[in-house]
C-alpha cells in the first residue's frame, strides 16, 4: 500500500483520475483476456477437427493406394495375360481376341473395385497394344510405356508421377535387369484426390496441398501460386524438423492461415490444408471488433469524465486553491462567482465574504500603520545619522587644519548648516520640488567635498513648480553613494536627471558603479511590484517608492534597470497633477 503513497501529494484530479482508471482498465483486460482466451479454444478446437478430419481423408488414401498396390500382382499373374505377351501373333485371332476381352472384364473389375482408379490398362509389346478396360482398338505409347516400368520409379514407392498424372504400375517379371513382357498398371483419378483434399477444407473455405517431398509432386484444391509455393515450403520446413502431424498459424499475404498437416509414409507426402483465421474465428472477430468498440467508447467515456471532472471540479477548485494562494501574498480579491446554488458557489460567496472583512481588517490596521509611518518619517527627519556626522566633522577639522582650505571649510560648513536645518524641519509633509532638489545638491556638494575628485556629479533637467513629499531624492542619491561609488577604486560618475511626459514627471538617478548584478535588479525590481500588497516594515528606497504611491497613486512611484552609466538606474515618478 505504501506505493501508493506517489499519489499523496498529487492534484484530486490525478487521483479521481487514477481511481477511474483503476476500475475500468481491469474491467477491459478481464474482457480482452476472455476473447483471446477464447479465441485461442476455438482455434484449437477446430484445428484438431480439421486434423482429424485429415488423419480420415488421407488414411483413406494410404488404405487405397495399399489395397491397389496388393491387389496388383494378382492381376499381372493372370494366365491370359501371359499367354498373350508370350505367344502373342501366333495365337488365332479369335483365341486372341477372346483372351483379351476376357482381360478387359479383369482389368474393369479392377477399375471399379476403387473410386480412385481412373483406369486399369496393361501395356504389351509383343501385340503393340495397351489394354483398357473400356478400350478395344488401341496402340502403345512407347513413351508412357517406358515411364510405366520399374527403373522409372523408386523401388521402395508404389507411385510413378508422369506427365503430370499419377500411376500404380508393376511389370513381368520384376527383374530391372530385362525388358518386361508386359506391365499392369492403375492410373489414379486427380480429380478424385482433389475432391478428397477439398473435402477437408473448403467446408471451411480453405485450400489444401498434397505434395511428394522427393519428386515434386502435388496435387492441390486451388490454390493461388504464391500460397502454393508457401506451403511447399512449410512441408519442407517440417520435413527437416521431422514433424509428421500438427498445427500452427502460418502467416502469409498479411493475413493469418490455420495450417495443419499430416505426413504419409506410404506416398512419401504431406497433406496441408491452409484455412484463413478470419473464416474460422469470423464470429469471434465480430467480438472482437464490439470489444475494441467498447474501448473507443470507454476512451471517449474517460474523455467526457475528465472533461466533466476538469470542468465542473477541478476548475472551480483550482480557481479556489489559487485565491488562496494570491490571499497569502496578499493580494486581496475576491472570485468572481461564475456558479449556481451548489457547493463551490458557497465556497466562492464564503471566500469574497472573508477577504472583504480581511480587507475591512487590513485598511483599519494600514490607516493605523500609516500614521505610524508619518509618525516614524518625522522622527526619522529628526534623527542624525552619527557616522555621517562623525565624517563631517572630521573633514571640517581636516580642513580647517588646511591653511590653503579656509574658504572651502567656511562652505562646508554652510552645507552643513543647510543640511541640517532641512533634515530637522517638522512642520510639513509636502515642500516643493525645487526645494527638494536643492537639499540633494547641497548633500551631493557635502560628498563632493569628502570624494574630492573621485566622484563626477552632473545635474541637468528642469524643475517643475510641483509640491512632492519630503526625502524622495536625497535617500536616493545617499544609497548610490553608500552601495555603489563610495567604495569604487576607479572614477565614479553621478547623473541626475528629469523628463517630461505627458502628466508624468520623472527624475532618474544613474550611476556607473559595477558591484550590482542584473539578478539584484530584478530582485529589487520585484520588491518594489510587490511592496503595496505587503503590510512589512519598510525603508530607505522602499520607503520612498510606497510613499510616492500612497501620494499619487499604484502607477506612480519607483522603478530601477540597468544604467547606460553600466550601474543602477533609478527612476522616480510623480504626477504633474
Amino acid at each position: 500500500m505504501k506505493r501508493l503513497f506517489f499519489l499523496h501529494d498529487s492534484s484530486i484530479f490525478k487521483k479521481i483520475m487514477v481511481a477511474f482508471l483503476a476500475a475500468l482498465l481491469p474491467l477491459m483486460a478481464i474482457t480482452w483476456m476472455i476473447n483471446e482466451k477464447g479465441a485461442e479454444k476455438i482455434r484449437s478446437e477446430i484445428s484438431e477437427s480439421v486434423l482429424n478430419t485429415t488423419r480420415f481423408y488421407l488414411d483413406s488414401l494410404d488404405k487405397e493406394g495399399d489395397r491397389i498396390s496388393r491387389y496388383l500382382p494378382n492381376y499381372v499373374m493372370d494366365k491370359d495375360l501371359m499367354e498373350i505377351a508370350t505367344t502373342g501373333t501366333a495365337m488365332s485371332y479369335y483365341d486372341r481376341s477372346r483372351k483379351i476381352l476376357d482381360i478387359q472384364k479383369r482389368l474393369d473389375l479392377m477399375k471399379n473395385s476403387s473410386p480412385f482408379i481412373q483406369e486399369a490398362k496393361a501395356y504389351v509389346p509383343l501385340i503393340e497394344r495397351t489394354i483398357l478396360s473400356s478400350k478395344y482398338e488401341t496402340s502403345i505409347d512407347q513413351e508412357e510405356y517406358e515411364a510405366m516400368q520399374q527403373s522409372a520409379k523408386h523401388f521402395e514407392q508404389p507411385f510413378v508421377y508422369w506427365n503430370d498424372r499419377l500411376f500404380i504400375t508393376m511389370q513381368y517379371p520384376t527383374s530391372t535387369v530385362k525388358n518386361p513382357i508386359y506391365v499392369v498398371g492403375v492410373e489414379l483419378s486427380k480429380s478424385k484426390i482433389k475432391e478428397t483434399l477439398m473435402q477437408i477444407s473448403n467446408a471451411r473455405g480453405g485450400h489444401s496441398l498434397l505434395f511428394n517431398l522427393d519428386r515434386g509432386w502435388k496435387v492441390e484444391s486451388g490454390v493461388d501460386s504464391e500460397l502454393l509455393e508457401r506451403m511447399k515450403s512449410f512441408a519442407l520446413e517440417k520435413k527437416n524438423a521431422a514433424s509428421e502431424e500438427g498445427y500452427e498459424t502460418l502467416n502469409y499475404g498479411g493475413e493469418r492461415y490455420l495450417t495443419v498437416y499430416k505426413y504419409s509414409s506410404l506416398w512419401n507426402s504431406y497433406s496441408i490444408t491452409c484455412i484463413p483465421e478470419a473464416k474460422i474465428l469470423g464470429p469471434l472477430q465480430m467480438y472482437r471488433m464490439w470489444f475494441w468498440a467498447a474501448c473507443a467508447l470507454g476512451v471517449c467515456i474517460l474523455f467526457f469524465f475528465s472533461y466533466f471532472l476538469l470542468r465542473f471540479i477541478y476548475r472551480p477548485l483550482m480557481k479556489l486553491v489559487h485565491s488562496f494562494r494570491r490571499v497569502q501574498q496578499n493580494w486581496l480579491e475576491p472570485i468572481v462567482i461564475d456558479r449556481g446554488s451548489d457547493e463551490f458557489g458557497y465556497l466562492y460567496q464564503a471566500f469574497n465574504d472573508t477577504v472583504r472583512s480581511l480587507k475591512t481588517l487590513i485598511e483599519e490596521n494600514y490607516e493605523q500603520q500609516i500614521r505610524n509611518q508619518r509618525s516614524e518619517l518625522k522622527r526619522l527627519q529628526s534623527q542624525i545619522n552619527p557616522h555621517f556626522l562623525y565624517n563631517c566633522f572630521f573633514v571640517l577639522c581636516r580642513l580647517i587644519k588646511s591653511e590653503n582650505q579656509k574658504e572651502k571649510a567656511y562652505q562646508f560648513c554652510l552645507h552643513i548648516g543647510q543640511y541640517f536645518q532641512f533634515i530637522t524641519r517638522n512642520d510639513e509633509d509636502e515642500i516643493p520640488l525645487e526645494l527638494e532638489v536643492k537639499h540633494s545638491r547641497t548633500y551631493v556638494d557635502m560628498q563632493s567635498i569628502c570624494y574630492g575628485d573621485r566622484i563626477q556629479i552632473k545635474f541637468e533637467g528642469h524643475v517643475p513648480d510641483i509640491f512632492v513629499p519630503r526625502l524622495i531624492l536625497q535617500p536616493i542619491i545617499e544609497n548610490a553613494y553608500k552601495h555603489a561609488l563610495g567604495n569604487m577604486i576607479e572614477q565614479g560618475e553621478l547623473w541626475v536627471h528629469s523628463e517630461l511626459k505627458g502628466d508624468v514627471f520623472s527624475l532618474y538617478v544613474e550611476d556607473n558603479g559595477r558591484s550590482i548584478s542584473d539578478e539584484d535588479i530584478e530582485r529589487l525590481q520585484k520588491r518594489l511590484r510587490l511592496a503595496s500588497n505587503r503590510l512589512e516594515e519598510t525603508t530607505g528606497i522602499i520607503n520612498v517608492h510606497r510613499r510616492i504611491q500612497l501620494r499619487y497613486g499604484e502607477e506612480y512611484g519607483i522603478a530601477m534597470s540597468r544604467s547606460d552609466l553600466g550601474g543602477l538606474r533609478v527612476r522616480i515618478n510623480l504626477s504633474m497633477c
